[in-house]
């Protein structure tokens, strides 16, 4: 029996060179999707490869400039930006250090996702005692500081916003998405906060825990943060083997690329990066990866 796949291209390439004869032959013209018109107005950047996201720096070159401590709201900080200005506005991100620690235990992730067209304030908080409720609010402060008053506010898309944390900053980064519904992603490393129940978070959540974290075991912290979440809101947990409570306080590749797939997908609506969400990591540096997979 002869396949259908034999004759198909020819009767269409047919159909098709009848169909625009019969339209040139009455003057008309043909229409045409435009690529702009149909590109996604967020995408800032190359197509994404498993190359660029496991490299140090992204597409993008950035810079940065110091936030003082007499600052309303939060402790001060380091902002990061692409330096591009024909790329339009990025989206931004807000970062908390952990308990007792300062920007400088984490700081660099802020070069590592501006590179990737974002602009990234990585705050210091008001104590480094600060609880989880503190360290969510000071998220917030830092957001509206970097949309409204900072040197680079023109940069930042004001309805393109996020946040991210590690330790006591990760639960405070949960307490921040929790409060304002209308951010575009949330991101907590080893996240540490009393409070297990996140039912009523809408926002998209990334967590990233250790398996060996003592601090904040991921057993009492992590999993029951990922269960309580809505599937709705779009929720991965992302459990890295054998890693320590600390994994955020040296470069970790693993959790550079799983945040910036995570930033650019919802913040930036950039669907090129399900790929690195959907089926998701794996390989010697993963102990476990939990989905929803964006809808």
């Amino acid at each position: 029996m002869r396949s259908p796949t034999t004759t198909r291209p020819r009767s269409v390439s047919l159909v098709a060179r009848l169909a625009m004869a019969a339209v040139l032959a009455t003057g008309g013209v043909v229409a045409t999707s435009s690529p702009a018109q149909a590109a996604n107005p967020y995408e800032r950047g190359p197509a994404p490869t498993n190359a660029v996201l496991e490299a140090s720096r992204g597409p993008f070159a950035t810079s940065s400039t110091n936030v003082s401590s007499l600052v309303s709201g939060f402790g001060g900080g380091v902002i990061y930006y692409p330096t591009t200005t024909s790329e339009g506005t990025f989206g931004a991100v807000a970062i908390s250090p952990g308990y007792t620690a300062s920007w400088s235990s984490m700081d660099w992730l802020g070069p590592r996702i501006a590179s990737h067209g974002f602009v990234v304030i990585g705050i210091d908080t008001n104590s480094r005692l600060d609880q989880p409720a503190s360290r969510g609010r000071q998220l917030l402060a830092a957001l509206d500081y970097l949309t409204e008053r900072s040197s680079v506010r023109g940069r930042v898309d004001a309805g393109r916003l996020a946040v991210a944390g590690h330790s006591m900053g990760g639960g405070g980064s949960l307490e921040a998405a929790a409060s304002r519904p209308s951010l575009q992603a949330a991101v907590p490393l080893a996240p540490w906060n009393l409070s297990k129940n996140w039912s009523s978070l809408r926002v998209p959540t990334l967590i990233i825990g250790g398996e060996s974290d003592s601090v904040a075991p991921v057993s009492s912290h992590s999993v029951p943060f990922y269960n309580s979440i809505p599937a709705s809101a779009e929720k991965a947990y992302l459990e890295l083997n054998n890693a320590s409570h600390f994994f955020p306080n040296t470069v970790n590749t693993p959790t550079g690329k799983q945040m910036v797939a995570w930033l650019k997908r919802f913040v930036d609506d950039d669907t090129r990066y399900e790929q690195f969400l959907c089926p998701g990591p794996s390989g010697l540096a993963v102990e476990e990866y939990r989905n929803t997979c964006p809808h």
